[in-house]
């Protein structure tokens, strides 16, 4: 288990005035250190600060949050709570990742929304339940549509019913992810300098 830097500790008591996210679009009051907090916690100790690297496909970035995504940001001037607002926004709530019956799903779905896409993390999930559902015998195969509807969630719900679906879902989960790097890498040799980073930092999740 990684300690948590108190540097990012204090930072995030800062972007929670009264224990809540204070914006005119945020009617969500989200606890300090509930799952959104932890879960952002793990995700932005594991991205850097600001960073122009010329083959970085997302151009600058900043907190994990890139210019090509953002284009009408100012990356380098950005400040951890404007991040912390779009992951909440953007990520956490556009993966669904706060619908996840439980908080290592939660943490793994945003984290893979964060680095590869929400569609793409939804995807990657999608397979993984269809990969673990012993031939239909849980539940029918779904379409791997980067949309989470009523049979995704079902899916979903079956495979948290035990530890071991828990724990042979989240192994998938890293699993699927680790291929994703590989086709990547694959397909372009100058994104394989990131590949170290990318199976140190996200697939111990």
């Amino acid at each position: 288990m990684k300690i948590i830097p108190l540097l990012f500790v204090l930072l995030l008591f800062s972007c929670n005035a009264s224990n809540t996210l204070k914006t005119d679009d945020y009617e969500q009051k989200v606890q300090v250190f509930g799952d959104w907090d932890k879960a952002f916690i793990a995700v932005i100790t594991h991205e850097g600060g600001y960073i122009n690297d010329p083959f970085d496909k997302g151009g600058e970035t900043k907190y994990g949050i890139s210019q090509r995504s953002y284009p009408d940001i100012d990356i380098k001037n950005m400040t951890l709570i404007q991040a912390k607002h779009i992951y909440f926004d953007d990520y956490y709530l556009k993966s669904y990742a706060n619908t996840m019956p439980f908080y290592t799903l939660k943490l793994e779905l945003f984290d893979t929304a964060v680095n590869m896409g929400v569609v793409t993390a939804i995807k990657i999930l999608q397979e993984a339940l269809n990969l673990t559902n012993q031939n239909g015998a849980l539940y029918k195969d779904l379409i791997v549509d980067g949309i989470i509807g009523e049979n995704t969630f079902n899916a979903i719900n079956i495979m948290s019913k035990t530890k071991n679906r828990r724990d042979i879902l989240l192994k998938t989960l890293n699993g699927l992810q680790f291929m994703h790097y590989v086709k990547i890498t694959n397909s372009s040799v100058d994104q394989e300098q990131f590949f170290h980073g990318w199976i140190n930092k996200r697939i111990d999740f």
